[in-house]
């Protein structure tokens, strides 16, 4: 499958916010409600369209237990794009935000679009963590912003696409240089004009709803 970009994803946050859920339910629109625990990183992979663009997606899964975390620090490097996810029935997984935003921003690159995720929105009725409390966090920090369900799919599509778009902006304002493999941003080889919206190695998961 061809496409003009690649753009490599990291999602990062506490064990059991629902990372594997949420992209079982973007690669293969899905959800597994019992997985086992995610050992070190995993990965799936979707082609997505921004601008008539053909995207490719190389999104990996890291294990959210702190006996991972030096795993985790070694793929910030290279980047392009972080999905920072909580519980919002979980207010420890918030507090921890800040933990993990430090992680990202010492490893990363500054150019990385990081998108923070309040997870399980399906479970309003056990909300620990206000909206308000997710807008103001991300404000401070100048996050993107959006709560999703994985098990509903609410804003799942929404939260990987907006990010890539942001990506993409940066990248049509020339902030981000493409020819420096840091950026976690590759060129690629497009045949035939208009996008095809199909989606591209979908990798199997044995993730964790818990990872």
């Amino acid at each position: 499958m061809s496409y003009s970009y690649l753009f490599k994803y990291i999602i990062i946050g506490d064990t059991g916010v629902g990372k594997s859920c949420l992209l079982l339910q973007f690669t293969d629109k899905r959800f597994q409600p019992v997985h086992d625990l995610t050992i070190g990183v995993e990965f799936g992979a979707r082609l997505i369209g921004i601008d008539n663009n053909p995207i490719k997606l190389q999104i990996w899964d890291t294990a959210g237990q702190e006996s991972f975390r030096s795993i985790t620090r070694s793929y910030y490097r290279g980047a392009a794009g972080a999905l920072l996810v909580y519980d919002i029935t979980r207010r420890e997984t918030f507090n921890h935000l800040t933990s993990w935003l430090e992680d990202a921003r010492q490893h990363a690159n500054a150019n990385m679009t990081v998108m923070l995720i309040g997870n399980k929105c399906d479970l309003a009725h056990r909300r620990a963590v206000s909206t308000e409390e997710g807008e103001q966090f991300a404000k401070e920090h100048g996050l993107v912003f959006m709560e999703a369900s994985a098990k509903t799919a609410q804003n799942v599509e929404e939260a990987f696409i907006s990010t890539a778009a942001k990506i993409y902006k940066k990248i049509q304002d020339g902030v981000i240089d493409i020819s420096n493999e840091s950026y976690g941003i590759k060129l690629g080889h497009q045949s035939g004009a208009g996008l095809s919206r199909g989606r591209d190695g979908s990798a199997s998961q044995a993730g964790s709803c818990c990872g």
